[in-house]
Parts: structure tokens; sequence; C-alpha cells
């Protein structure tokens, strides 16, 4: 049946409200755009790599913007130290401001040792391509080779890489020049030309971290990357590089005793750091030798207080360096804590064993797996060892027994 007339004719203002609907056209929120970022596809949170794509791949596409990522150090150093040259290379090719601060090697050496960035087509992974099986007798018995257990078995993908491109490659076997390193802005905090007073009470805060924390905010808000700053000039990413917190040089008794008298100084410090990351343009890579740590407690209390963090537990000088299962890598990462922003429950890694080595050129992190042929030879050899002890137990038995008989 038709709608009345009076119906159709009648003028929208004098509808019943009743027929009024609450949908509105979905609009698109312009986002800002900075060179060297991109949104994120699960929350769009904008985002900026670590230099290190795999390393981006296991944080969820990349490092958002006002979070923190803790990196535990291993034993001697080296990887860890790495991993934050890497994300400050990063940050210089993308033209983003940088602020180092240390108080064990001054800042100006540590951007003197930036990797060099190098060429897409030496750099981009290519994965190598399986051989299809052919029909013929010949290829038939070669791929009868590969033992049968194994050939149903689906391939492992080692590496962590998506399918976007995201970040730049470097070859670590180089040094950045100059002329690259230098036109980007850097911000120092060397912590031996900001003297401070010991202190023997036990105040919440060092005064090291004080002159910390006071050095940040004055180039945050100066810099104009504080979130409510003007828009009159072009926005900028301010990359935060903080190394080894909590050792003795920074003043911190927290990796020298176990009962420190400042035993929530850095987390006191990661409370107001992380507090001034959230209202600004600003990523931070923190790294914590959390193995001079004797309390557990207090270092979960650091990890909590962080957004990402990751634990890298290197071979160097430990026997699985001379283990044969893990002769293809240099140590193993272990994801601590992910990021929780904007949803309730956070987007976990599919996978936990992984592993870290460093090639000629480049530093990457994979899935840790074992090769079939390692497993066979294992237990060949553990058979064989078993034999040979069963051997030497019968001839011990033997000749214990003669000597019972002797003295009968």
């Amino acid at each position: 049946m038709a709608a009345p007339v009076e119906s159709v004719t009648k003028h929208p203002a004098e509808r019943s409200p009743f027929t009024t609907t609450s949908f509105q056209k979905k609009t698109r929120s312009k986002l800002i755009s900075i060179p060297g970022t991109r949104p994120s596809v699960q929350n769009g949170q904008l985002l900026v790599s670590t230099g290190v794509t795999s390393l981006d791949f296991l944080l969820g596409g990349g490092l958002a913007v006002g979070t923190v990522l803790l990196i535990e150090e291993d034993r001697y150093d080296s990887y860890s130290r790495m991993i934050l040259k890497y994300f400050l290379a990063e940050g210089v090719v993308c033209r983003h401001e940088l602020f180092v601060g240390a108080a064990q090697d001054n800042p100006d050496d540590i951007l003197q040792e930036l990797p060099s960035p190098i060429l897409d087509d030496v750099a981009i992974h290519k994965p190598a391509e399986q051989p299809q099986l052919s029909r013929e007798p010949q290829d038939s018995l070669d791929a009868m080779k590969i033992a049968w257990r194994y050939q149903h078995l689906p391939k492992v993908q080692s590496a962590l890489a998506s399918s976007s491109r995201f970040g730049h490659y470097y070859d670590v076997s180089k040094m950045m020049e100059a002329e690259i390193r230098q036109a980007a802005k850097c911000h120092r905090f060397y912590l031996p030309e900001h003297p401070t007073q010991s202190s023997t009470t036990r105040s919440p805060v060092l005064e090291s971290y004080s002159a910390l924390l006071k050095s940040l905010q004055e180039v945050i808000h100066k810099e104009g990357f504080a979130v409510a700053a003007s828009m009159s000039k072009s926005r900028n990413i301010l990359r935060i590089g903080l190394h080894s917190l909590g050792s003795a040089l920074w003043g911190d008794d927290l990796s020298c005793h176990d009962n420190p008298a400042h035993c929530h100084s850095l987390t006191t410090f990661l409370y107001g750091l992380r507090a001034l990351l959230r209202s600004s343009l600003a990523v931070a890579v923190v790294t914590v030798p959390s193995y001079l740590i004797q309390d557990r407690a207090l270092m979960g209390s650091i990890t909590r207080l962080c957004d990402n963090a990751i634990a890298l537990e290197s071979f160097k000088g430990s026997e699985r360096e001379t283990n044969p299962l893990y002769k293809d890598y240099h140590g193993l990462l272990h994801v601590r804590q992910v990021p929780h922003l904007n949803c309730l429950a956070s987007q976990l890694p599919d996978h936990k064993d992984l592993a870290f080595k460093l090639k000629r050129k480049q530093f990457t992190i994979e899935r840790l797996h074992l090769p079939p042929d390692l497993s066979e030879t294992v237990s060949r050899v553990s058979r064989g060892e078993l034999a040979g002890g069963a051997a030497v137990a019968a001839a011990c038995g033997s000749v214990t027994s003669g000597n019972k008989h002797l003295d009968f």
C-alpha cells in the first residue's frame, strides 16, 4: 500500500521525534603526519621503528609514541647496547630529534658508533623458494632422502618479518658517516657534567635521576614536543635513549646491596618518565642491568612500569656457547611485557622461544627451533653412552664378585 500524501510531503522539521536516528556518518580522524611514523593497524596508535625489523614485528609493528621500551641488558652489555644504537640510528635517518642520557660513556661516543644504513636491495629479506617436486623417478628418489616422519610436517619459518615495509636496515660493520649523523639534532645528558650531592637520607628519587628528568622535561616543553604545544611549526618525534639505568654509576645502590637505601628511586623515576611521555610526541628506550639486581620483586615492579620489556640472555661465557644445539645463535630473547594500549587485553606473540644472532652485517631475531638431524645425532650419542656405561658397570660387577670369592 502506498504511503499517505501528507506523510510524504510533510516538512522534515514537523516530523515526529521518534523517527529520528542516531546514525552518523563515520569520518576518518585526521592523524598527525610525521616522517618515519605510521598508524598501528590494531589500535591506530602512532608507531615508530626500533631500527630492527624483527623486533618491530615482535612488538606489534613498532614502538608506540608515548611509551617506554625496557631492555634487560645481557651480561657484557654487547647486544643491548647494539639495539640502543639501532634505535638512535633509525632516528637519525628519519630526521627525528635525539636525547641520549648516560653515566658511563659520553653520549658523543655513543653517537659516533651508530651503524651505517645500507641499500634496500641488499637488506630486504627474501624467503628462499622451496623446490617443487617433480614426477620424475629420480626426483622422487631424491625427495625420499628426507626422513618419512618429517616430510609431512610444515616447514618452520624462523624469520620474523611482516608483509609491509617499515624502518630501515643497517650495517653494523660500518659506522655512520659524520655528515648524516650531524644533520640530526641531538640533546645530551652526561652525568659527570651534572654534579650532584650525595645524600645519605632515604630520598624517594636520587638527584641524578631528578636532574635527568628535569632535563627531559625542559627539552620536551621548549622544543615543542608536548601534545598541547601550538601547531605553528611542523611536529617531530623525540627519541630518548637512556643507557644502563640502575647501575652504580648513576649513584644507585640497587645493584650493589640486597637491601638498597634507594630501592624506590628507579621506580619513581619511571613513574615520572612515563607520565611525561604520555602527553608528548616522544618514545624512550631504557636499558637496565637486571642481572645485577638481587630483588626479583623490585625488578618485576620496574618491568610493569614500562610498556614494553624484553630481556637478552647472551651465550657468551656460558656453557651454551659451545653447545651444538645453539651453534647458529648468539643468545636468547625473552618477552617480559607487551603494551596494553587502547584495549582491555594485549596482543600476545604467538611464539615464545626466540633467539637472536649477529650476522656479519645485521642483528636479527628468529624463532628458535631444532633441526631434525640434531635430535637423531643426540639420540645416537646417548645410546652409545648408555651402552658404554652398561659395559663398564658389568666389568666392575665381575671384578667385585671375584674379590668376594677370594675373600671367602
